[in-house]
């Protein structure tokens, strides 16, 4: 019917839409017609517009305001441009509403800086209700998980949403072709519905004489499941146009397909109870809702997908189950087909816009083609599984590498870079890129000590001002009792090993001496200073060589202290921290490994010398009941249970933090205590078994020394008791050289470890000046008969930890995110001062039987194999290689080179425990050193590259989640 009168009727009808742009006379030299826009096998709807022209005309106002016009092919033009040509795009492309305003050379500009939010995402489906009524009923939602209502009716877990390959081609395929409104100035659902509908006709998707249909459908009651009511238990519905009877209305919607996923893929897992989780405490406080609408409508040719952004967020009344303005429509609908399943093409869509990339893109979008490359990108991170047989559990595992790889590209496109550094200038406060790098040498002396000061001074103010938060003072109480508890536990082994020449008493002084002067000074006041293992065992050792050789124990270590602020000052003039980027995972394992053997090893060996005090006999003399020198009752039996009992309590609520009983912040608060709620309950049970005699820990009262009969608070540097050898004061320095590297070693690694990026630290570290600080006091302590100190990893990481301030409204399974961590210098400071004041506890410390000491100790030394890959590496010597796990340094390698690297690492271990069990023990420093060349020049040489990647990669977690079997001590490679 086309002719003069349809044409002059088309120009009205373009002038009544766009008054602006249709008035362009270039317009009508064009001879596309209308019709022409229609897909094949959809008629013309310009024979209906007649009856719905005065009513176009005031919905005008619902579209964003614009200078320019559409072309037929649907791209836009300024007012007065001339038409596109027909065949730069193709004339049939349907025409997309945007909020873009057009300059004068037709250039695209927003017309306001678009945000974008977190998002919620509910899927409604167009089913029969009990009352055989049509209406929308919520079959999901998403808050970047999905979450499905059961047949047994309860809302399953959170899981991840398992796809089908053909409805994410489908969504792609119909947002090509399916009509797009952008920033539409709409502020209730009918005036949407309008809008929508009558961008559909114009596309020809949808004939007029069905519109009145689509209307009351999309303006149909929403529901929300129960247990009376959901989707699994009410019929789908097919939609049939007026007068169709209703026995056609209740046609099925692809039964057999609609539950699959929910069926299989969710999980058999659900919530109890029919009502559903306090989902709104979970969704952010800015987060906007997509609403996804997906039903049957038998009298469409084929499907259709319509999809609007509007121009704010509007709250709809009704709809949703939450309190959320809605900002995306997504509108899905189309003739029952039998390979066609609109629930899985709605739940595609749905889980696109809860993926926080395509989200982005849907909120940036400036057209169609935005939105179709968003799904592209979405497609291309996407792993699709073939139709094979059902893969093993081990298989699907191997996919991980691979998806963490496309996320990774996905979320850090190479331009991210570019836009990230002027924003590292300015943390820096302008100074350059590379300034980042706090290793880096800047070829001056002191300068990287010059550097670190300049970096971190600056922000001293805030180191204040940060502590102003409840989690900080929290955090206060946490670190004192997790300091306080190594503190005794090596006071009183220390006590032991030199015979009282140092105890509890100095340890505790110099702990809260150096943290103080520590938090007050250092570049990175996170660390917590302490006694370690290692630092245990060098003095075990130098109390050997200067018993064996008639040295003063307390005057050698003066002069070690001395010789140890010489050391510093060369190295951190020379800027020599950077030598600890050549400390691989190879050095650090095997001296963590001996570490932990010493620990265990000497709380047995203490174990059995109580046994060999207090053998176990049928009789013994009461005589000598109560006198400790002599054989005691039960003595033996009641070390071995408090040892045994407090380690096994202290692992067992290790594990109990990471495990699911009690809320979270009940399990953690009891597992974070662990040590001291351990020590306490074994120390309690000995007080009241009063009639067994137990070696109890050796406190002095107030601020006297361990043995005031044999040194005092000052210590004569030629000698206390006699003169000190004049050879001895300059062969010193092989013991503080010892010493110095320990200390290196322990300071600058749990620096490393404490500034990984995914900490996300913004005040930097400083390796120079902590390094410069730790060693120097350390060496001045030994003037007063104190213990040197170093930075402690366990205690470190856990005084981080405490201070990380994590997202709470996240999704359900989600990971929490960091949003800040608290630098500030005030918590190690209050740690510090109340470590002094727990000097006065004497009274209290008094009763601690030493066998519970051992056991903590056993404890700190078995906890620390876990995150030792050389001991999971052991324990697969012992395993078929059908049980090895799936990982790198197993997948990668060959199993024998593997075992080979292995040896190697055994091999050194063997040598080290020979070199400590020897008089040459002090030179066990020097053997651990000799591993670095060993990896860096003889191991490349026997193995390849990829190997070494795999075997000794830096490839520790951060931990911040209490996942089960994992804690702080999985990211610790030195035992502390």
């Amino acid at each position: 019917m086309e002719g003069p009168g349809q044409e002059a009727y088309e120009e009205g009808m373009r002038r009544s839409l766009d008054p602006e742009g249709y008035e362009d006379p270039g317009i009508k030299s064009s001879q596309i017609s209308l019709g022409e826009m229609s897909r094949a096998g959809t008629a013309s709807p310009l024979h209906a517009w007649r009856a719905r022209a005065e009513e176009l005309s005031p919905l005008r106002r619902y579209l964003p305001s614009r200078r320019g016009c559409y072309d037929l092919d649907g791209r836009r033009r300024a007012a007065g441009a001339p038409p596109a040509q027909a065949s730069g795009r193709g004339g049939g492309q349907p025409v997309s509403v945007t909020d873009v305003d057009l300059e004068a050379g037709g250039s695209r500009r927003p017309l306001f800086q678009r945000e974008t939010h977190e998002g919620y995402v509910e899927l409604h489906e167009l089913v029969m209700d009990s009352t055989k009524e049509l209406c929308w009923m919520e079959a999901s939602h998403w808050l970047k998980l999905e979450e499905d209502f059961k047949e047994d009716g309860n809302w399953g877990q959170p899981h991840l949403s398992f796809l089908t390959y053909r409805s994410l081609l489908e969504v792609r395929w119909a947002l090509a072709k399916g009509a797009v409104l952008l920033d539409v100035a709409a502020n209730s659902l009918p005036a949407i519905a309008h809008i929508l509908i009558d961008q559909m006709i114009y596309e020809g998707q949808l004939k007029p004489q069905d519109s009145d249909d689509i209307l009351r459908t999309l303006l149909l009651q929403h529901k929300h499941p129960s247990e009376a009511e959901s989707t699994g238990t009410l019929p789908p519905a097919q939609l049939q146009r007026s007068g169709a009877g209703r026995s056609d209305t209740e046609q099925p919607l692809l039964r057999e397909q609609q539950p699959l996923e929910m069926r299989r893929l969710g999980g058999k897992q659900s919530l109890s109870g029919a009502s559903r989780p306090q989902l709104h405490e979970k969704i952010p406080e800015d987060a906007e809702a997509t609403l996804v609408l997906v039903g049957c409508a038998a009298f469409l040719e084929q499907p259709t997908l319509a999809f609007v952004r509007l121009k704010a967020a509007v709250p709809l009344d009704g709809v949703l189950d939450v309190s959320l303005p809605v900002r995306f429509l997504f509108v899905v609908l189309g003739p029952d087909r039998p390979h066609i399943s609109y629930h899985e093409i709605g739940r595609a869509v749905a889980t696109m816009m809860s993926e926080r990339v395509f989200r982005r893109d849907a909120y940036l979008a400036d057209g169609r083609p935005d939105l179709v490359r968003g799904v592209e990108d979405f497609l291309e991170a996407s792993i699709v599984l073939p139709p094979t047989e059902s893969p093993s559990e081990q298989q699907l595992r191997r996919l991980v590498p691979l998806q963490q790889e496309l996320l990774r590209r996905r979320y850090q496109p190479p331009e991210r870079a570019l836009v990230e550094d002027p924003l590292k200038d300015l943390q820096l406060n302008g100074s350059a890129p590379e300034d980042d790098d706090p290793l880096r040498r800047t070829g001056r002396p002191f300068g990287g000590l010059v550097r670190d000061i300049r970096r971190r001074y600056p922000k001293y103010l805030s180191d204040i001002k940060d502590f102003l938060s409840p989690q900080c003072l929290a955090a206060v109480i946490f670190i004192y009792f997790a300091a306080l508890s190594p503190a005794v536990t090596f006071g009183g082994l220390l006590s032991e090993k030199t015979k009282g020449m140092m105890g509890v008493s100095e340890l505790l002084i110099s702990t809260c001496v150096q943290c103080a002067l520590f938090s007050i000074l250092s570049a990175q006041p996170l660390l917590v200073v302490g006694f370690s293992g290692p630092l245990l065992v060098f003095e075990e050792a130098f109390y050997s060589f200067c018993s064996d050789r008639g040295l003063e124990y307390i005057v050698g270590r003066v002069w070690i202290g001395f010789w140890l602020v010489l050391l510093v000052l060369v190295v951190v003039a020379c800027e020599g921290s950077f030598l600890v980027r050549y400390l691989s995972r190879y050095t650090q394992e095997i001296f963590s490994f001996l570490i932990s053997l010493i620990f265990i090893f000497e709380t047995f060996s203490k174990l059995i010398t109580i046994f060999k005090d207090h053998p176990l006999m049928k009789q013994y003399n009461e005589q000598h009941v109560g006198q400790p020198h002599m054989p005691q009752p039960n003595t033996a039996l009641m070390s071995l249970i408090h040892m045994a009992g407090t380690f096994f309590l202290a692992f067992f609520l290790r594990k109990f933090k990471n495990s699911a009983f009690l809320p979270g912040r009940a399990r953690r608060l009891i597992g974070d205590f662990g040590v001291p709620i351990s020590i306490f309950i074994m120390a309690l049970a000995d007080f009241f078994i009063k009639d067994t005699y137990t070696q109890k820990l050796k406190v002095p009262r107030g601020l006297e020394v361990t043995n005031s009969s044999a040194r005092g608070w000052f210590i004569n540097p030629m000698g206390e008791k006699k003169d000190f050898p004049i050879w001895m004061m300059f062969a010193s320095v092989v013991p503080a050289l010892l010493v110095f590297i320990l200390i290196f070693l322990e300071t600058q690694i749990t620096t490393l470890i404490v500034s990984k990026p995914e900490r996300k630290l913004v005040k930097g570290s400083g390796f120079h000046l902590d390094l410069l600080l730790i060693v120097a006091m350390g060496g001045l302590a030994a003037l007063l008969g104190m213990p040197w100190l170093s930075a402690t990893t366990v205690r470190t990481i856990t005084h981080a930890n405490a201070l990380t301030v994590m997202s709470k409204a996240t999704a359900p399974g989600e990971k929490s995110q960091i949003l800040e961590v608290k630098e500030q210098r005030i918590s190690g400071l209050l740690v510090a001062v109340l470590i002094g004041v727990s000097i006065l506890m004497e009274p209290i410390l008094k009763y601690i039987p030493l066998a519970v000491l051992f056991g903590i100790f056993l404890y700190m030394g078995v906890t620390s194999l876990f995150g030792i890959q050389l001991f999971d590496r052991i324990l697969l010597l012992l395993m078929p290689p059908k049980y090895h796990p799936d990982e790198p340094y197993v997948t990668r390698v060959k199993t024998w080179r593997m075992h080979l690297f292995t040896f190697t690492q055994i091999v050194m271990l063997v040598l080290l425990w020979v070199v400590k069990s020897t008089p040459a023990s002090l030179a066990l420093p020097f053997v651990l050193i000799l591993t670095v060349p060993l990896r860096r020049f003889l191991l490349p040489r026997i193995f390849r590259d990829i190997e070494l990647q795999c075997l000794d990669a830096d490839d520790a977690v951060v931990t911040f989640e209490e996942v089960e079997g994992t804690d702080v001590y999985n990211e610790v490679q030195m035992p502390s």
